[in-house]
């Protein structure tokens, strides 16, 4: 099984994987073959890749760290909460308004404990970045992802199942406060303006007015959303708070926040590969991030995940048949064509092998 995007699509495909719309409804079911209509169709749904089975990656396994079903599940309810708590906050915060928060909450944590269930069974490195995306809404896809890399550093952290949950409903939460900006500015394909800039900052008081007066809401749960863009040396915002001054909450998430940010694609700039992501991780240990934070990172997510296709920088291409928990960045590769760009019999290298340090993964068109 690969991952494509569905613009390199050849009619007669076979699809590896079954496709769900953002109601949890099957799109295309795993195993049908694939023509011009049908790719159209995932076009027009927001669906730019997707997995499928072919000779040339047979016997390459992806397995979902969340179930796909989990996953839509996730983002349907952030997506109810995020709008329920931001209209009933607006207004008088009369009874109703206050269950209302309350029904959110209990929902947000209930499909958190089953995201965190998973990653407990399943301890291996997070694959994300090569899930099927069909959401196009960023501030709801982008809450639940980081509330699945920040359940993964919290239990690398080895913390307890009170603190994870708490971390789970902050990072589900934090960026409530983009709800009340300006969605032109979020969205602007451009370089903000500094007043503009300004506005977007405004997002992270507002998320912590916002839950701190909802009464399910523990205090430290609306700490992330304040604190989340605070730095290690006290240049992040709003507060420009230094080192233990920072909740260790928002420290988990704030690494989580920037990698999932990074390597997502914005109207305003493409996703950088994932590597450089982690490079950009690195970069601010110490001072934008906490070093141990970025340390315990670097084993929870699966940089180049098995079934992605990648160009070397030698011109060759593959697909990713196995992930390397000892090297991260330099997966094993099952190569498919050669520098020319034509197809080869399929053949294996690994890039953490001494032979193979040279070269470098310079593309995954399906991340990006």
């Amino acid at each position: 099984m690969r991952l494509i995007r569905v613009d390199h699509c050849d009619t007669g495909m076979t699809l590896g994987k079954t496709i769900y719309n953002e109601r949890g409804s099957v799109l295309l079911a795993q195993g049908t073959e694939l023509h011009k209509g049908l790719l159209k169709k995932l076009t027009q749904h927001g669906i730019h890749t997707i997995y499928i089975e072919d000779d040339l990656s047979e016997g390459i396994e992806v397995i979902d760290s969340i179930p796909i079903e989990l996953r839509n599940e996730a983002v349907q309810v952030i997506t109810e909460g995020l709008n329920t708590i931001t209209s009933t906050t607006s207004n008088k915060n009369n009874l109703q308004n206050m269950m209302k928060s309350g029904r959110v909450v209990r929902s947000i944590n209930k499909v958190f404990k089953d995201i965190l269930s998973c990653l407990r069974e399943n301890r291996t490195a997070i694959n994300l970045l090569a899930s099927t995306k069909i959401h196009d809404n960023y501030v709801y896809s982008h809450s639940v992802n980081v509330a699945i890399y920040s359940c993964q550093l919290a239990l690398e952290n080895g913390l307890l199942l009170k603190n994870i949950e708490e971390i789970g409903l902050g990072a589900m939460l934090h960026d409530v406060g983009k709800m009340y900006i300006d969605p032109n500015i979020l969205n602007k394909p451009g370089k903000l303006t500094m007043e503009e800039y300004e506005e977007v900052k405004k997002h992270s008081e507002l998320g912590y007015q916002t839950l701190r007066k909802i009464h399910e809401i523990p205090l430290p749960v609306a700490h992330c959303a304040l604190q989340h863009h605070e730095r290690i040396d006290g240049k992040g915002y709003p507060r420009g708070i230094i080192g233990e001054e920072i909740h260790n909450y928002s420290k988990i998430l704030s690494v989580a926040d920037v990698f999932d940010a990074v390597t997502s694609h914005r109207v305003y700039r493409p996703a950088v590969l994932p590597h450089k992501a982690l490079e950009l991780l690195y970069s601010g240990s110490g001072t934008q991030f906490e070093s141990k934070q970025v340390q315990l990172f670097k084993g929870c997510i699966a940089i180049y995940p098995e079934g992605l296709t990648v160009k070397l920088d030698d011109g060759r291409t593959g697909i990713v048949s196995k992930y390397n928990f000892h090297a991260v960045g330099r997966p094993q590769i099952r190569i498919i064509k050669n520098e020319e760009d034509k197809e080869v019999i399929p053949y294996e290298i690994d890039l953490a092998t001494n032979e193979n340090l040279s070269l470098e993964i310079v593309e995954a068109a399906a991340l990006l």
